[in-house]
């Protein structure tokens, strides 16, 4: 079921450090957002260096940074992975595209992507956060090929069926799927190869997926799991060969699964890889 949210005449203005909406209240927030817990969209936006979170988003960032010095830089690096594997697809003729944790719109997303390659390219949105559904509602309400939905990833038939995504995306059609820095908040007990695979067995065949995970490549990015489970209850880091296994039953587009900026960097990439760079892996398939 859909949150509440916003009505169309809503706009989201960008407040120092708290996100707002425009509303008699000026300090209003809808009601179905709680600013005194931390979402993992709105974690993300503040490493990013963003502003659309609060007071307990900022204090785990600032916390997980202590331990990963990185300053942003591995979910700078996700973002700019997401771009070209988006950019990558569409060039492929994928023309649709699931983005699964979407999280909150920056200022550049899959849609702008897709759609500068391709106009007509159609994309649906999906994150648990109703915050997402808020800010992009506002963002996108004249953008008639871009739809986003509350919903949440452990729930695939949940998506699958929603109107907004079974009326809007062809799935007997490739599609382009993307889980992006997603998977890594499942913990193993809820069987993410196996949700994984669920969402792999409703592609077409011709549709990609592109996915990206904490890499435990490094002592600091345990150390930064260490954060995200102590005070967001959530993040897991995973080694190569268990991110690889995502993959299973798809056809890897070179370079394979790798450290995101080794995946078709657009400049050369200098080595050894600083931790931003070795915090994430990932990659595209193809599903034959």
């Amino acid at each position: 079921m859909l949150q509440p949210h916003p009505t169309p005449t809503d706009e989201v203005t960008m407040g120092e450090g708290t996100p707002k909406w425009t509303h008699q209240d000026p300090d209003y927030l809808p009601p179905e957002i709680d600013a005194s817990r931390p979402s993992i969209a709105r974690v993300y936006d503040a490493f990013l260096g963003g502003k659309d979170n609060f007071a307990v988003d900022r204090a785990i960032a600032t916390e997980g940074m202590k331990h990963f010095p990185d300053g942003g830089e591995g979910a700078r690096q996700n973002r700019a992975m997401l771009f070209r594997g988006v950019q990558y697809m569409t060039e492929q003729g994928i023309d649709q595209f699931l983005d699964i944790g979407s999280g909150l719109p920056t200022m550049d997303n899959t849609h702008s992507v897709a759609q500068r390659v391709n106009p007509r390219a159609k994309v649906v949105y999906v994150d648990n956060d109703p915050i997402v559904l808020a800010h992009a509602r506002a963002i996108l309400q004249t953008n008639d090929n871009t739809r986003v939905i509350t919903a949440d990833m452990r729930e695939p038939e949940v998506i699958f069926n929603h109107p907004q995504v079974a009326g809007f995306l062809d799935f007997s059609r490739p599609i382009g799927l993307l889980l992006v820095a997603v998977v890594h908040h499942l913990g193993d007990d809820e069987g993410p190869e196996e949700l994984v695979g669920t969402y792999k067995a409703k592609l077409a065949p011709g549709s990609y997926m592109q996915l990206t995970h904490f890499c435990s490549c490094a002592p600091e990015v345990r150390a930064l799991e260490g954060v995200l489970l102590t005070m967001l209850g959530t993040g897991r880091a995973r080694d190569l060969g268990e991110i690889v296994r995502f993959f299973d039953g798809l056809e890897p587009v070179e370079p394979g699964v790798v450290h995101l900026p080794q995946w078709r960097p657009e400049r050369p990439v200098e080595l050894p890889l600083g931790l931003g760079g070795v915090c994430i892996a990932g990659g595209v398939a193809r599903k034959p």
